[in-house]
This record gives C-alpha cells, structure tokens and sequence, in this order.
C-alpha cells in the first residue's frame, strides 16, 4: 500500500528543485520561449512531463541499470554532446543574423513541431538531464521503502512542473526588453557559450570512457 506521507513528497520536491534549477540545456530552450511568448504552456508542459516519465524510470529502478551498462552511458553521452553542439551553433548563427532578432521574427522561425521537438531533445537526448532525473533523483528515491517511492516521485515532479511554468510565464515578462537586437544578439551568444561548454564536458566524459 502506498504511504503518501508528507516527508518523502517534501524531500523530492526539494531535491529535484535544487538539481532542476541550476542553468542547462532544457532551462535555456524554455527561458527563449518564454522571451518570445511562443508556446508557453506547450513548453512548460512537455518539459514537466518528460521529466515526470524520467524521475518514474529513476524512481523505479531504471537509472541503476543506465549506470551499470558502459554502452548506454556512452551512447547517451556521445548523442548528447552532438545535439548540444548543433544547438549551440544555432544560436552563435542566430546572434550574427540581425535580421532574425526581433521577437516577431524569432516567432516566425519557430513552429509548433520544432519547439516541441527541440524541447523533447533537450529533456530527453541530454544525457546532464537524464543523469539529473534519472541517475540522482533515482538513486534518491530508492533510498526509501517502496511504499513511500511514489510521494518521492509525486513531490520531484511537483517541482519540475513549478519550475518550468514559473520559468515559461516569467520570462514573458522580460520580453519587452529583449525588442531590442542587442538583448537578443547578448542572449544567443550566452546560450551558444553554454551550450558548447556543457558539449565539451561531454566530450571529455565520452573520450574518458573510451580510454578505460
């Protein structure tokens, strides 16, 4: 039977609170969508539901078995650190281009399909993400009987989803300022610089399993 008790959900909404919020792939996509007022509640959504299928795989047992197969680490590592530099690369190409700056513009260039699937990408081919939700929010939650797992997970998913909207609708709030070409040229260059930097930590990681 499952125990619902308020410790388990309030440490799981703690701990994936703390991972969750820390600037990543995922944030910087949502934090660009909510800038342009483009598909808020979709955004916030599908990352918060791919998080809610990650931390259940986490929670249940799944990220041991990430962790204890070399391949699939390395799989995920190698695909994640390819995606991250196309996507970093797109913003460098973005912050060069003036004429794509504008909110309106930047609208324009992103449908409904490419949001999702670029939201879908960063939450689920990052292996930073799935090391997050899966590996230590997992390893977290299997620290407590069975019958409190749940509460756990109920609680980390609790604050993906407060998070990612509070992020969505927030930042709809700066886009008045980021009107301005230099806001959006500063934008793209930083989320092009992380990008990259979080790619090049991959590499290494990747190149560092292939040795051993």
């Amino acid at each position: 039977m499952t125990d619902w008790s308020l410790a388990p959900l309030a440490q799981g909404f703690g701990v994936s609170a703390a991972l969750i919020i820390a600037i990543g792939a995922q944030n910087a996509f949502v934090l660009q969508q909510g800038l342009r007022r483009s598909y808020l509640f979709v955004s916030a959504l599908t990352c918060a539901l791919c998080d809610a299928v990650l931390i259940s795989l986490g929670v249940g047992g799944f990220g041991a078995v990430i962790a204890s197969t070399p391949w699939l680490t390395l799989l995920a590592t190698w695909g994640g650190a390819l995606f991250l530099l196309l996507y970093g690369w797109r913003s460098f190409r973005s912050a060069m281009q003036s004429n794509s700056l504008s909110v309106q513009g930047e609208l324009a260039a992103l449908s409904l399909r490419a949001t999702v699937l670029g939201l879908l990408a960063v939450s689920l081919l990052n292996p930073h993400a799935l090391l997050d939700t899966v590996v230590l929010i997992g390893s977290v939650g299997a620290q407590y009987p069975a019958q409190q797992r749940a509460a756990f997970a109920l609680g980390a998913m609790l604050a993906s989803l407060t998070w990612f909207f509070s992020l969505a609708y927030g930042a709809a709030r700066l886009a008045p300022l980021f009107q301005k070409p230099l806001a959006w040229r500063v934008l793209d260059l930083c989320v092009g610089c992380l990008m990259w930097g979080i790619a090049a930590s991959l590499i290494r990681t990747g190149l560092h399993g292939l040795v051993v």
